[in-house]
């Protein structure tokens, strides 16, 4: 009985836990609804053409970006910028630096920048923000309580937090628990599993109360045989996988070129970035706004996105969208801005892969689909992780095999043009002076 009572009250802490990183990630939630909404007033999502409140809308990153640089630069909120991944591994390998990367300044910085960019449609997740909170909230519990979860040590206690962020972020407490294996920890442990998973699970089930922007897409809503499947998931993976790798790599470069800039002339190149995001949004009639989740309903609906009629790149089609989503994301990630490239990798897939298979008479469902799986692999090199997210995006087994081949040869291609996961290379390029990453962490 005193082992069954034991074991209840570790279940009641792991319980506890999940639910307080669930709450503290359910106003993200929030945001990203208020997004959608917001993105319904422009052409592309409505369906008609340019009123005033969508051009006051793709105006206001013009206004919105340059704040944020400025702000960026200034010494209390300059931790906060980034994704937030980074300040999350590094804290798991130096437990001594989590009580300045993981602090409630930092991350109410970083929550802060991000909820202002998402309600001006900057094109952005946000995983890095909800790794970093939950991983911040179960900082926050072990100091206030030592003995809470004494079974756990510092570091498998902020993976496991981590981990349920995403899970809250995202409605998916297995992406959250894969994550935590394949990117936080490296490794399979027992002693992190079965507490993770149940952590994870609390944590989607609470922050995501009142629904949540992503869920579900709905994407299965055709039988397609397993050999089908593959045979698509060929072309698809490694075109998708050529897309997320480049994606990665320009990220990258973007990223060295533009922090130096930043830090001399923050007001200008504000405007430049803050320009650029809303000439994407004009020309593309708002399909490069918002972080992709609803572009993806919006396609499987059965409305393939198109410029605005009148345009002058209306004839391009889906090209152009394929384009905008590529170049618009790395505006704001290059510089600083707080989010994530899940949201973004996922919705570039989806557009290459249901144009691409429409172009070869193919089905604008499976394309979407092996397309999105292809792409974040590439990007994030993770295809564990990918395949867990696309099977909660499907809802439905029988695409496993499509997903599985998609997700593998997008993240071999994507090594390829980007050597070191971006998470880690995005560390090493900004360094220890650099904004939102405290240190860089090694290969």
């Amino acid at each position: 009985m005193a082992a069954l009572g034991r074991a209840l009250a570790r279940a009641g802490q792991l319980t506890l836990v999940g639910v307080l990183v669930g709450l503290a990630c359910w106003p993200l939630n929030r945001v990203d609804l208020l997004q959608e909404r917001l993105l319904n007033l422009l052409p592309g999502f409505s369906g008609g053409l340019w009123q005033a409140p969508g051009l006051l809308l793709a105006a206001a990153p013009v206004l919105v970006m340059p704040l944020l640089l400025v702000l960026l630069q200034r010494r209390g909120l300059r931790d906060g910028a980034g994704s937030g991944i980074p300040q999350t591994i590094l804290s798991l390998e130096q437990p001594e630096r989590a009580g300045s990367l993981l602090s409630p300044a930092v991350t109410a910085a970083r929550l802060g920048l991000w909820t202002l960019a998402s309600l001006a449609l900057f094109p952005l997740g946000r995983e890095g923000p909800v790794v970093q909170l939950g991983a911040a909230v179960v900082h926050a519990l072990r100091r206030r309580f030592p003995r809470l979860l004494a079974e756990l040590s510092n570091s498998q206690l902020l993976a496991v937090g981590a981990g349920a962020g995403l899970a809250g972020g995202f409605n998916a407490p297995l992406m959250g628990l894969v994550f935590v294996i394949e990117e936080l920890t490296g490794e399979f442990q027992v002693a992190v599993l079965w507490p993770g998973a149940l952590v994870c699970l609390a944590a989607a089930l609470i922050s995501n109360l009142g629904g949540i922007g992503l869920f579900p897409l709905g994407v299965a809503s055709e039988r397609v045989a397993e050999g089908l499947q593959l045979l698509w998931a060929v072309p698809l993976g490694l075109g998708g996988g050529l897309l997320g790798g480049l994606f990665a790599r320009l990220l990258l470069m973007a990223t060295a070129w533009l922090k130096p800039r930043l830090t001399r002339q923050p007001l200008g190149w504000g405007l430049v970035l803050g320009g650029g995001l809303g000439l994407l949004l004009l020309v593309s009639g708002g399909w490069s706004g918002g972080d992709g989740g609803a572009l993806m309903r919006h396609m499987l609906a059965g409305s393939p996105p198109q410029p605005v009629p009148g345009s002058p790149l209306a004839g391009l089609g889906w090209l152009l969208v394929v384009a905008v989503r590529l170049v618009a994301p790395l505006l704001g990630l290059a510089a600083g801005v707080p989010g994530g490239l899940i949201e973004p990798a996922l919705s570039l897939g989806a557009v290459f892969g249901s144009g691409g298979i429409e172009l070869l008479g193919g089905s604008a469902a499976l394309g979407l689909a092996l397309g999105m799986a292809a792409s974040l692999a590439g990007a994030t090199q993770l295809p564990l992780t990918t395949v867990v997210f696309a099977m909660r995006l499907v809802e439905d087994p029988q695409w496993l095999w499509g997903l599985l081949l998609s997700a593998v040869l997008g993240a071999t291609v994507g090594r390829c043009l980007q050597p070191l996961p971006i998470y880690h290379a995005l560390a090493e390029s900004r360094g220890g002076d650099g904004p939102g990453i405290g240190e860089s962490h090694p290969a």
